[in-house]
């Protein structure tokens, strides 16, 4: 499986090892911060696909990429993200920046997530539907604007069955669960 994100990859080989390549801004390769000689940060571009290491011993089923970020689940139903994100920090809310995979302990077993311009998806193994981020639009589906920096499940008429699959453009979302529900509060020309 292989996920295109705006200037960059993620894949999963059978074995269920990671690799990214392409632009490494804002951390979204999973590599980590490299320094260069006199010790500043340096952004790395990868042109051919490099092994996400803090992912090495982790079986990942399923990979997507976004404008910034990164995201995987393995095979235990866990979410690592990593890139620019917006999550609960040491109970501080704002924006970060995490250049190795983190876990997002919130969440329940997942199977599937999906990247978008500045918002995360996650579809759980049950079906739910979690969404974090931007909400640019509305594409978080929770009925409001509020930015979210904490997965929070969708709730909603639409959603009386299960989600079966997300998927999550640059300030839209669509979640298929038996109907197809586009995730937006107005029309893009």
């Amino acid at each position: 499986m292989a996920a295109l994100g705006s200037e960059h990859s993620v894949a999963i080989s059978d074995g269920g090892e990671a690799f990214s390549w392409g632009l490494g801004v804002s951390g979204r390769l999973g590599h980590g911060h490299e320094s260069s000689i006199l010790g500043f940060f340096k952004c790395c571009s990868e042109y051919t696909p490099r092994l996400i290491k803090d992912l090495e011993g982790i079986k990942v089923k399923y990979v997507a990429a976004g404008l910034l970020n990164s995201a995987c689940t393995d095979e235990n139903g866990s979410v690592l993200v990593f890139g620019e994100r917006g999550i609960e920090k040491l109970h501080l809310k704002e924006m970060s920046d995490t250049t190795k995979p983190s876990l997002i302990s919130e969440l329940p077993y997942s199977k599937e997530v999906a990247c978008g311009g500045y918002h995360t998806c996650v579809l759980t193994n049950s079906g739910e539907l979690y969404t974090w981020g931007s909400n640019e639009n509305g594409c978080l589906g929770i009925g409001s604007s509020d930015v979210i920096h904490l997965p929070e499940k969708v709730q909603g008429p639409f959603l009386k069955s299960s989600v079966s699959q997300v998927s999550c453009g640059w300030k839209h979302t669509a979640a298929i669960s038996g109907k197809f529900f586009p995730s937006t509060e107005k029309n893009c020309d």
